[in-house]
């Protein structure tokens, strides 16, 4: 299997290209992210990829911090902020170690798409916490593959020893929700927006 930033390197300009599979979907996901935001927050995002959600929101926070380890993405959405004059979102090639061990801290941390991914979530979960000022807020919605896809589970695994499927877990709602419960936050909403999606959106606040 590849590293995980240079196969994400190498996917970054088809992902680039790729349109939201569920515009519905994202929509509600943004809804209920901005319920939570304003404009005197600083905020972390893990995971931006090309940075689209990043610059959707932000135009409802202070100032957004957008990390990524593919360096490729990164490069993308610095050009999609210019082209779009966003000047309050700045994109970073920054692993989450890299997070946890700087000095900065953020009243929310958001990551989409990202937690099913990672090697060890729940080691990133008490990472995140360390940098999430008291009372700040752990936003995230998580593809749960175990919930009714874990069928796939061989066929990814082809993939991966093929270099063309990252890392991935295939978790549930419950042990999702335990892990952040356990890195030191209180869930205060999550769901399923819609229903069918198969992904869990979270609001975590942390204790």
């Amino acid at each position: 299997m590849k590293r995980s930033d240079t196969f994400w390197d190498s996917a970054a300009d088809k992902y680039a290209r790729k349109p939201i599979s569920n515009e519905a979907a994202y929509a509600q996901t943004l809804d209920r992210t901005r319920a939570y935001l304003s404009p005197d927050q600083n905020v972390l995002e893990i995971g931006c990829g090309t940075g689209t959600t990043a610059l959707k929101l932000a135009h409802s926070v202070g100032h957004l911090t957008a990390t990524d380890i593919s360096g490729r993405m990164i490069e993308i959405a610095q050009g999609k902020a210019k082209d779009q004059a966003i000047g309050n979102v700045t994109f970073a090639k920054q692993t989450i170690e890299d997070i946890a061990n700087g000095s900065d801290q953020y009243e929310v941390v958001l990551g989409f798409n990202i937690l099913h991914l990672l090697d060890q979530p729940e080691d990133a979960i008490a990472a995140l916490h360390k940098v999430i000022k008291p009372g700040g807020m752990f936003i995230t919605k998580t593809p749960c593959l175990g919930e009714k896809l874990g069928y796939l589970k061989p066929l990814i695994w082809v993939m991966q020893k093929l270099g063309k499927a990252p890392h991935v877990h295939f978790l549930n709602y419950a042990r999702l929700e335990g892990m952040i419960q356990s890195g030191g936050f209180d869930i205060i909403e999550t769901g399923s927006y819609p229903a069918n999606t198969g992904s869990r959106f979270i609001v975590a606040k942390r204790v």
